[in-house]
């Protein structure tokens, strides 16, 4: 009973509000029917709501299309490093992700791990210190990351250089003993063959 008295409370008062409408619109010259006007204004409404609708589907477009464009471009900056690092890449890419607006996931970022390790003599040391700053610096853009690598690795290449001077000059040392020594051991022989 109490629903149908709401009810129809409800109904009376659209009904006095149509009616009010009607008077002015009369008044005007014009018929101005308050359901029609409200119905404008909803339609208004919608369509700003559709408007903004419309701009978060092109943002998020613009974001879609942004996250695409990172994706190829960090997969293309790793696939570089793995390129150039050839024997000492460790392993393959590995990719840091962020989920787009339409659900997908997009490479945001990568690392391609190098072994340093072996190069078990001063040039083989360094050869290898030159291939890990070649990989370091082989993407069109490197990072700022692959700077600090390739530093690294070419820090690393001049202590091997050093050490490896150190090795040649001991090793023209050693031979320049043995080649005064075998000079000295031939001349006495032939000293005790004349004799």
């Amino acid at each position: 009973m109490r629903i149908d008295s709401s009810i129809s409370s409800v109904q009376s008062v659209t009904y006095q509000k149509r009616a009010e409408g009607a008077e002015k619109g009369l008044e005007n010259g014009a018929m101005n029917r308050s359901d029609e006007s409200e119905g404008v204004k909803e339609k208004k409404e919608e369509s700003k709501t559709d408007d903004k609708k419309a701009e978060q589907t092109g943002s998020e477009k613009e974001l879609i299309a942004k996250l695409q464009a990172r994706d190829m471009e960090v997969r293309a900056h790793e696939a570089a490093h793995l390129a150039a690092a050839g024997g000492i890449a460790a392993g393959g890419a590995s990719f840091s992700y962020q989920r787009g607006p339409d659900g997908k996931m997009y490479a945001i970022g990568g690392e391609v791990p190098i072994s340093t390790s072996g190069g078990g003599s001063a040039q083989e040391k360094v050869e290898l210190m030159r291939q890990v700053a070649a990989a370091a610096m082989a993407p069109a853009d490197p990072s700022p990351q692959d700077y600090a690598v390739a530093a690294n690795a070419r820090s690393e290449e001049m202590r091997a250089l050093q050490e490896l001077r150190k090795e040649q000059e001991q090793a023209r040392k050693e031979q320049g003993l043995t080649s005064y020594e075998n000079v000295a051991k031939s001349d006495e022989k032939s000293s005790g063959e004349v004799s």
